[in-house]
């Protein structure tokens, strides 16, 4: 006989620990919560994280906080196995960061005090740095924990960035651009000689420069390109509204006739 979910009446992160608690009880629970896994629900908290960010690009109030409750899930779920085998529970990662907020904000809940926000960004870095040094038995290794399974644009920015506090960093904005145009020349050999497998390697090249610009010039690389997504969405869309508007689709049109109607799209753009 089914039994009745968690009590409306309980604090609501409560009962959500508990609807989690059910759905992976052994005996009764879903049976598709319960061949989960850690990796097998990363993905999907990779996906909700995302489908934040998308929320709140598109200033949707109450879709973000419907995406928040997902990602909230995803931090429930990984704690509830984590708990399963004796390794930790919700509390305590809630603990942990609630300690590491207050540890990194000496100057909120201690007697630190710094001379602008570049001095407070410094000692950031510096406690992170404490940190991992604390985290490694061995010799610590500056980029180790740089997380693999970021976005690969921002890991770039990441480990630029990390690399550039140590003073390993092109010192201009100029000296980025030189650079760029130096991988792009690279990669264009290895296509001309027809080498694909190093054309791919000196792409990886390509991108890696661009994000070490964006990174100097204080744009977020995955921002810029999630805007140039949402430009070519609308701009293609342009492109299909009007060749709707004469009886045809993209594909019983051609490229001339579409690079017409784009360039129409760009013109409509602009202010």
């Amino acid at each position: 006989m089914p039994r009745p979910a968690p009590s409306a009446d309980l604090r609501p992160i409560d009962r959500l620990l508990a609807i989690m608690a059910r759905l992976r009880d052994a005996e009764d629970g879903c049976p598709w919560d319960l061949e989960q896994t850690f990796a097998t629900i990363a993905p999907y908290t990779v996906e909700e994280a995302y489908e934040v960010a998308d929320a709140i690009e598109r200033h949707d109030l109450p879709d973000l906080k419907e995406e928040l409750g997902d990602l909230l899930l995803q931090v429930v779920f990984h704690s509830r196995m984590a708990e399963e085998q004796g390794a930790f529970g919700f509390d305590d990662v809630a603990r942990a960061i609630n300690d590491k907020m207050v540890r990194r904000h000496p100057h909120v809940f201690g007697d630190e005090s710094y001379a602008d926000l570049g001095a407070q960004k410094a000692g950031w870095e510096a406690l992170k740095a404490e940190e991992r040094a604390q985290k490694r038995a061995g010799p610590a290794r500056l980029l180790d924990d740089v997380p693999v399974g970021l976005p690969g644009l921002t890991r770039a920015v990441k480990l630029s960035k990390r690399a550039a506090g140590v003073g390993f960093v092109w010192p201009t904005v100029q000296d980025v651009v030189v650079k760029l145009h130096e991988e792009v020349g690279e990669m264009l050999a290895e296509i001309e000689a027809g080498d694909l497998d190093k054309a791919r390697d000196e792409i990886g090249d390509v991108l890696f420069v661009v994000a070490n610009l964006a990174r100097t010039l204080d744009v977020d690389p995955e921002d810029a390109i999630r805007a140039t997504n949402a430009k070519f969405v609308r701009r293609f869309g342009y492109v299909e509204d009007r060749l709707a508007e004469r009886g045809r689709t993209p594909e019983q049109s051609d490229l001339a006739e579409m690079d017409a109607l784009w360039d129409e799209a760009k013109a409509a753009e602009r202010p």
